[in-house]
């Protein structure tokens, strides 16, 4: 390679479909590949250089110049083929890299969504109601100049079976901002709608989110990539369809830590800045300023919502089979296991009513899928409640039939324990979505979603019923599990865990750091009183003498639990510890990170990508990010946020 960039060799002007190289594969053996296929770039702003990415099949990346007054451009295809052959790809010098997986040309993808539902005739972006379709077809449109790549997830990368190498290639930015376009990709935003802060709000849809396609990864696994900003749709209504960098840095790094928490959640591959600025009144005061354009590529085995069969449920009879071959799309690709189901597998259930009726779920799929729709949502709100975690807007149209955590906007993690929390200031004064209002919330939705498969008559109101009362049991089984791990008990202790609850929020207690310390305690019913507090001496800061005394009672209850259970303090410790974490994402930690994004400096925004990669461990040198929030992270715009932001 450094042989042909030396002579200042290339053959050009060939047409790119019928001119191939013959390149030397990592087994020193040679391979034919079409230049279309390694998609030849000319750089815009060097027209003296040229790019060319190889295939993953190979381990080389040949990037030569040319000088257009040189006598040698009409080097043959079998003298770049000598070349190449001559160099010693196999050295073990250290300076070869192996490709770990697969480049973006190579990617497998597909496109069920398309292929298999009915979409929008019309393919322009104009805003507009979009009936008779689950999607339109459109390109992204943002604006965009020079852009950057700001971060990228190695572990989505390798759901992908994406070689982390490939972020290093020049056109990343351009190819996930948008301006261009990924090799096999059939773009397109989705239509649903959904009762928004209680009230049904017709057609929503995915006003700035366009979906690139699917990729099938080696393990069969179905995996969507969606660019978030990234221009129209009809669905825009009277928006732009653009995302800012403040709030693209925080769905980025929530989609991660959320993942590494082990809760269900929505991925984010990379998050690229666009060049061009965006107008946003963030606290509606009519004050809008300029901010930061930016595009997250957001990836899950799906983005279906509730308010994706809302939509069509509320159009009438012409319409309700648009929501059968919606749901049957999801079972067939996403729910596998319920279209194999058979009635030998026996999967009846009482109702729990007065009258002893039977829901048989292997006579109805569409009702066992309904039931589990609500587990697996029930599931995931016990988990946000179980790490003080609130989405901030349950409508339902945020409310995935996959049970994960999406459309990161206005959130936020508990610091001071308050039941009431909310980080949404549009959700303010009545606080329908506040941190204790989110179970409550999910049965409200799973309802919904119910009653739209009701009214397209898949499953019958015991059905619908049954589901809602899963939703419950489920929750609570969850819920009582998650708090008594976090607690290190036997068995679930109602009385001791509502009591923690009730002082932590007199308390004003810090939920993460309380939680993490809590192992500190030892199981010795002998601790004098005036030491029992000393464990928790970091969290329960300038408490008066009732408070320590109604601390120190609980404290004591708490020690007869862990001595009865016959389980060591170092054992216990360790099981607390791994469900406990140290570090979660902070709002005052995101805005520090936007703060330097902002004028350039993406440093922080890495690392805490790196830190909350492992929010469980101790992780030496970081316990700054475990601090209590500084005063200023108390300042408007911080700890809450409004839906648009």
């Amino acid at each position: 390679i450094n042989a042909i960039h030396q002579r200042k060799k290339f053959c050009c002007g060939f047409s790119i479909s019928t001119l191939s190289l013959l390149l030397v594969s990592q087994r020193s053996s040679l391979s034919l590949f079409s230049l279309s296929a390694l998609r030849l770039r000319c750089s815009s702003e060097s027209p003296a250089s040229l790019a060319c990415h190889v295939s993953s099949r190979t381990v080389v990346s040949v990037v030569v110049s040319m000088d257009s007054t040189s006598p040698d451009l009409a080097l043959s295809v079998d003298s770049v083929a000598n070349d190449l052959k001559n160099q010693n790809l196999g050295s073990d010098d250290g300076n070869d890299r192996k490709r770990l997986g697969l480049n973006l040309e190579d990617l497998n993808w597909d496109h069920s969504f398309v292929r298999e539902l009915p979409g929008d005739p019309r393919t322009d972006n104009m805003p507009r109601e979009v009936l008779h379709a689950c999607y339109t077809k459109v390109l992204p449109s943002a604006e965009v100049e020079s852009p950057q790549l700001v971060a990228w997830s190695e572990s989505v990368s390798e759901l992908l079976d994406l070689d982390p190498q490939e972020f290093e290639r020049p056109d990343i930015p351009p190819l996930f901002s948008g301006a261009s376009t990924l090799v096999g990709a059939l773009p397109y935003a989705q239509c649903y709608g959904g009762h928004q802060f209680g009230m049904w709000a017709g057609q929503l849809g995915d006003g700035r989110a366009i979906t690139l396609g699917e990729i099938i990864n080696s393990r069969s696994e179905r995996w969507e990539l969606q660019l978030k900003g990234a221009g129209k749709t009809p669905y825009s209504r009277a928006a732009d369809g653009l995302a800012v960098l403040r709030s693209s840095i925080r769905e980025f790094l929530c989609s991660e830590a959320m993942h590494s928490l082990g809760i269900p959640t929505t991925r984010a591959l990379c998050l690229v800045t666009t060049g061009k600025h965006v107008t946003r009144d963030m606290f509606y005061d009519g004050n809008p300023k300029e901010e930061p354009g930016a595009i997250v590529c957001r990836v899950a085995q799906s983005f279906l919502r509730f308010g994706s069969y809302q939509i069509h449920s509320s159009r009438g009879k012409e319409d309700l089979g648009i929501v059968r071959a919606l749901a049957d799309y999801a079972i067939r690709h996403h729910f596998p296991h319920i279209e194999n189901m058979n009635r030998s597998e026996s999967l009846s259930f009482s109702t729990g009513n007065e009258d002893h009726s039977v829901v048989d779920l292997t006579s109805n799929k569409y009702a066992a899928w309904a039931v589990e729709v609500a587990e697996r949502t029930a599931t995931l709100i016990a988990s946000w409640q179980g790490v003080g975690f609130t989405h901030g807007v349950l409508n339902t149209d945020n409310m995935s039939i996959l049970g994960l955590s999406i459309d990161y906007g206005p959130f936020g993690f508990l610091d001071a324990f308050d039941p009431s929390y909310t980080p949404n200031r549009t959700d303010l004064p009545d606080r329908r979505y506040r941190f204790a209002n989110q179970p409550d919330m999910g049965l409200w939705n799973v309802g919904k979603f119910t009653s739209t498969l009701s009214t397209a008559q898949l499953i019958n109101d015991k059905e619908a019923n049954y589901a809602m009362e899963r939703y419950g049991t489920k929750f609570m089984d969850e819920y009582q599990a998650i708090m008594t791990k976090k607690l290190g008990l036997p068995k679930y202790n109602k009385q001791l865990i509502s009591k923690l609850l009730n002082n932590m929020a007199v308390d004003k207690v810090d939920y993460t750091n309380f939680f993490r310390v809590l192992s500190n305690i030892k199981a010795d019913p002998s601790i004098p009183e005036e030491e029992l507090l000393v464990p928790l001496k970091a969290v329960l800061l300038d408490i008066g003498k009732e408070r320590k005394e109604a601390w120190i009672i609980w404290v004591k209850s708490y020690i007869e639990e862990l001595a009865a259970s016959g389980i060591s303090d170092e054992e216990r410790k360790a099981k607390m510890d791994g469900v406990n974490p140290k570090y979660v994402l902070r709002n005052y930690l995101c805005q520090s990170a936007i703060d330097a994004a902002e004028i350039g400096d993406f440093g922080e925004v890495r690392r805490l990508l790196k830190l909350m990669e492992r929010p469980y461990d101790e992780q030496p040198g970081m316990e700054k990010y475990a601090r209590l929030p500084p005063a200023w992270a108390y300042r408007p715009g911080v700890g809450m946020l409004s839906c648009s932001s």
